[in-house]
């Protein structure tokens, strides 16, 4: 039986679905992910993309975290591919119950998902660092050098989270209810070597561990079905029933 035709099998069986996804789910609508061979770790700047989006570089060198930030991290035209899409169907036809991601780009709620868990934040919030008033993406795209705020001259900052901080515990632990819950777990685009955010896997006990992958992961070993294909191919070949 095709991996297609297995997926299928399972998704048609249950009814709560959770998704966890990474870089890789992203990659086909145009976003370059870190690690692969044209990623941005093999990238040239003056500074390794590790360093560039840590926190002490932030605050140390806010001109050259935008710099690299605006080059490589607000693909704001960036459209949703197929994975995004059919997640989004997925849950409304009430499969799915939570889109678990580590990616900041938006893009699964620009394909109509409404149930998603930003581990890593989003580049659609921002906020002033004095008064903490909020700007959008386009806000940031379009200032020159280091965002300032209109109301203050505060710095802005992207509410990712940066190398050095730690992740929102209320969205940390939504994401551990909705994976100890799932009776299915799809990880998708993810080569789960980035912690804690790969960690949240082990609280997954249910009956299905889909792993669709182009590489190699971790949790290879334990899926139940193992696909190494580009995520968006596959599931956009699903009928959501």
């Amino acid at each position: 039986m095709e991996a297609a035709e297995k997926l299928q099998k399972i998704i048609d069986a249950h009814d709560n679905l959770v998704f966890f996804g990474g870089a890789g789910v992203s990659t086909e609508s145009g976003i370059p992910d870190f690690r692969s061979v044209d990623g941005l770790y093999h990238q040239h700047y003056e500074y390794p993309p590790e360093t560039i989006l840590s926190h002490s570089f932030f605050m140390r060198n806010p001109e050259g975290f935008y710099k690299f930030y605006h080059d490589k991290m607000l693909a704001l035209d960036a459209e949703p591919n197929a994975a995004h899409r059919k997640l989004a169907e997925l849950e409304r036809a009430g499969k799915l119950k939570a889109v678990i991601t580590q990616n900041i780009d938006g893009l699964h709620q620009k394909a109509g998902s409404r149930k998603v868990l930003e581990l890593h934040g989003s580049v659609h919030r921002n906020y002033c660092m004095k008064c903490h008033q909020f700007y959008d993406a386009w806000y940031i795209k379009n200032a020159p050098g280091v965002p300032r705020c209109e109301t203050c001259g505060g710095m802005i900052k992207p509410d990712v989270v940066l190398y050095e901080e730690s992740l929102d515990q209320n969205v940390l632990q939504e994401s551990v209810l909705a994976i100890s819950r799932a009776q299915v777990l799809i990880v998708g685009g993810t080569s789960l070597v980035v912690y804690p955010a790969a960690g949240l896997l082990r609280y997954f006990q249910g009956e299905a561990l889909v792993v669709i992958n182009k590489g190699a992961t971790s949790a290879d070993r334990n899926a139940d079905l193992l696909i190494q294909e580009p995520i968006g191919q596959v599931l956009g070949q699903i009928i959501v029933r």
